[in-house]
């Protein structure tokens, strides 16, 4: 039986945290590439540090002339991003950095398989859905990160000028009878521009704002807050530590409250199962829950390179569930085709919507209208209903 009363704890990073910016090239090339062709191949791979970012990895289009003309306008998709993230610090400019350029094109022997509409790679793949937030999200993931979001709001919009774009946070939440009653601490670590700014004056910064993100009744005098716990935080972004694309899983998907298959998102084109079966689970985990099949949902999917069909799929609905486990593993196939071609079509995927979800989560955002977040939809209640 699932523990009751605990303390758990989730961890999110800004655009701004130098795996961040990774992540954020990664996508944007793949945004790039995407609104050239929809069927573009994408697998980019983003290091950056001091004064310097380096792109490499495996690209595609219809011809050799496309792909080429595209590798050429990098340099520029990488100023772009740094530039809105807001690095313009000594040692890490938009307009300063050394931008090193090793896309080729991919590989005839991955291309084979998925040309053929099998799977990009073997491997396993988690989906997770759980009531206790309305994105039906866990709470101390959703809520680390929307205190980011919200930092990155009033610094971009010049209201908190003296924030920079590197920062963390982190919450521990007290549950009591399996829901969330208590912050016992709040960890918030932010770039700022001032080396005479102290903790204190950062505190009184970013409190107002962590203040409108929690449920004030979560807050209590013994939650513990941690501001900026070692003092001044000015050099930050790839100057102070390197960054790589795909360093950031947890933080991407549920913050550890569910199992995680290793497989990173940013950067890969959706024919890479690690990305879109992913989100096909998650989809799946969300409307089980929203359908009212269970309060809590974890979903495995299982893929070999070059195989179309699934291996496996996995249902637990941790006690939950108001029907059998078995059940709805039965009827996920009848709701969805899981192929990788499938899912690229249900949840329209083959669209530059990718660069957006390079921070902040892949998961517990609301669905766009241009079909960003498309996997955050809850369209298949009465079809899951049906096939039970």
């Amino acid at each position: 039986m699932s523990r009751m009363n605990y303390v758990f704890t989730s961890e999110s990073v800004s655009e701004g945290h130098p795996d961040k910016v990774c992540d954020r090239v990664s996508d944007a090339v793949l945004d790039a590439f995407l609104s050239e062709e929809p069927n573009a191949r994408v697998a980019c791979e983003t290091f950056a540090t001091t004064n310097r970012v380096v792109v490499g990895g495996e690209v595609g289009l219809s011809s050799k002339e496309k792909t080429k003309a595209m590798v050429a306008k990098v340099e520029a998709i990488v100023r772009d991003c740094v530039r809105d993230i807001g690095y313009e610090q000594k040692k890490f400019h938009w307009e300063n950095i050394r931008v090193h350029n090793y896309l080729h094109e991919q590989s005839a022997h991955i291309a084979q398989g998925v040309d053929r509409d099998g799977a990009g790679d073997q491997g396993i793949m988690f989906g997770y859905a759980t009531t206790e937030t309305p994105e039906l999200m866990p709470a101390p993931i959703q809520f680390s990160h929307a205190i980011l979001r919200r930092l990155a709001e009033v610094r971009k919009s010049g209201k908190e000028p003296t924030l920079g774009p590197d920062a963390k946070s982190q919450i521990s939440l007290r549950y009591a009878d399996g829901k969330p009653v208590e912050v016992t601490s709040i960890v918030l670590s932010t770039q700022h521009t001032s080396k005479k700014q102290t903790s204190k004056h950062i505190r009184d910064i970013v409190e107002p704002y962590i203040r409108e993100i929690i449920p004030a009744e979560w807050l209590t005098d013994a939650t513990e807050w941690w501001v900026n716990p070692t003092g001044t935080f000015v050099i930050g972004g790839p100057d102070g530590d390197a960054g790589l694309t795909g360093r950031k899983i947890i933080v991407d998907t549920y913050g550890g409250a569910a199992p995680h298959g290793g497989g990173a998102f940013s950067g890969k084109d959706p024919t890479k199962v690690d990305r879109s079966a992913a989100y096909a689970a998650r989809y799946l985990a969300k409307n089980i829950v929203a359908a009212g099949l269970a309060g809590r949902c974890t979903i495995q999917v299982s893929y070999a390179i070059g195989v179309a069909k699934p291996l496996s799929i996995y249902v637990d609905t941790h006690g939950t569930g108001t029907v059998e486990a078995s059940a709805i593993e039965a009827a996920i196939p009848h709701v969805m085709d899981l192929t990788p071609r499938g899912i690229r079509t249900h949840l329209d995927l083959n669209k530059p919507i990718y660069a957006r979800t390079s921070a902040y989560g892949h998961f517990g955002r609301a669905p766009e209208a241009d079909g960003g977040f498309s996997w955050e939809r809850t369209d298949l209640i009465e079809a899951l209903k049906k096939a039970l």
